[in-house]
């Protein structure tokens, strides 16, 4: 059987700080590990949920009924719209978060890593999400093009924040693409929310927006992209027939890139031991580390050794990663899931 090489972590994982997040990941995975996240802790827990806050700051944008709707840690998920007689491109909006999280917490990184806690060589990982879904999560109607582009800006300028901010040889920018998948999926029971709101193929359009993304980061500085069917309450949006779409999708990406991906990781639903699923991934233009999410707390070593099985005669060297990030996954579980994934990796 094929024997992964390496681990990934996703983003998102389940403790209180950066700090406990990174040295935890260190110990239990050590050399299976080519970048570490700070684990999305915060105000992040929640993935893109504390920028309707953020962005309701603006004048100009409002947020949608008159009582807040809370969401864990204080968040109110009211979605938001464009004030009557706004005009989209002179709205200012505030820093997004995501640029002061990353200098905050690679501060932590270099004190670990100087104290020998963190390996030398290891990136630090920062995930960022594509501004397709935050529109497409909290605007509706026309709000949703005329806010794009100063919201793309918006998510441009975080990611210069970081970039100037965190020396490039130290650093891996990874694009989480969600709802793109939705949209190509075509999910249903979600109402507009996976709609496209751009004229044209629409399909063309999602490729278009995360090459550009992908082209932002320079070349000295790691990228990757996780493409992604959601964990909302640990379930899909929609459970795909196979790996088809995620395939399709990532090779046209690759090809409208300018720049190559440092890595690419693709989910695989804890259903899907079946060679079938696995097939596509025949067609899959090379990268230079491939990421298969085949890690579930539910199966652990056993589900994900049937997994890498079914994946192995279709892609000749692949390492482990969960489907999504773990920060939202049952209290307590965090330390088994990082086992399983030193358990089922080999050493870089």
């Amino acid at each position: 059987m094929t024997q992964p090489q390496g681990a990934l972590l996703v983003g998102s994982v389940n403790f209180d700080d950066a700090e406990t997040t990174m040295r935890t990941a260190s110990e239990l995975l050590g050399g299976h590990l080519r970048r570490i996240p700070d684990g999305e802790v915060g105000k992040r827990f929640h993935w893109i949920m504390f920028q309707p806050d953020v962005l309701g700051q603006a004048e100009g944008i409002e947020r949608v009924g008159d009582e807040p709707i809370p969401f864990g840690a204080g968040l109110d998920a009211r979605p938001l719209r464009i004030a009557d007689g706004a005009d989209a491109a002179d709205i200012r909006v505030p820093a997004l978060g995501y640029a002061a999280a990353a200098l905050e917490s690679y501060a932590v990184f270099r004190r670990l890593r100087d104290e020998g806690a963190i390996a030398e060589g290891t990136r630090f990982e920062v995930a960022l999400p594509t501004p397709v879904a935050v529109i497409s999560s909290f605007f509706s109607g026309d709000d949703r093009a005329a806010f794009e582009p100063v919201y793309t800006a918006a998510m441009l300028r975080e990611l210069d924040g970081i970039l100037s901010g965190i020396p490039h040889d130290d650093l891996a920018i990874q694009w989480d693409v969600a709802s793109e998948m939705g949209i190509i999926e075509g999910a249903s029971g979600y109402g507009a929310l996976m709609d496209a709101w751009w004229e044209g193929d629409v399909f063309d359009g999602l490729v278009t927006r995360l090459a550009t993304l992908v082209d932002a980061v320079p070349a000295d500085v790691e990228v990757g992209v996780h493409l992604c069917y959601g964990d909302a309450g640990e379930r899909h949006f929609v459970e795909p027939t196979d790996a088809g779409n995620l395939v399709r999708y990532a090779n046209a990406v690759a090809a409208a890139s300018a720049r190559a991906f440092t890595w690419l990781h693709l989910p695989v639903p804890i259903e899907r031991d079946d060679l079938e699923y696995f097939a596509p991934l025949a067609e899959l233009t090379p990268v230079a580390e491939l990421y298969l999410g085949l890690v579930h707390r539910e199966d652990g070593a056993d589900g994900a050794a049937r997994r890498i099985a079914a994946a192995a005669p279709y892609v000749a060297a692949f390492g482990v990663a969960t489907e999504c990030g773990i920060g939202r996954a049952p209290a307590g579980s965090t330390d088994g899931i990082l086992r399983t994934h030193a358990e089922v990796a080999a050493a870089w």
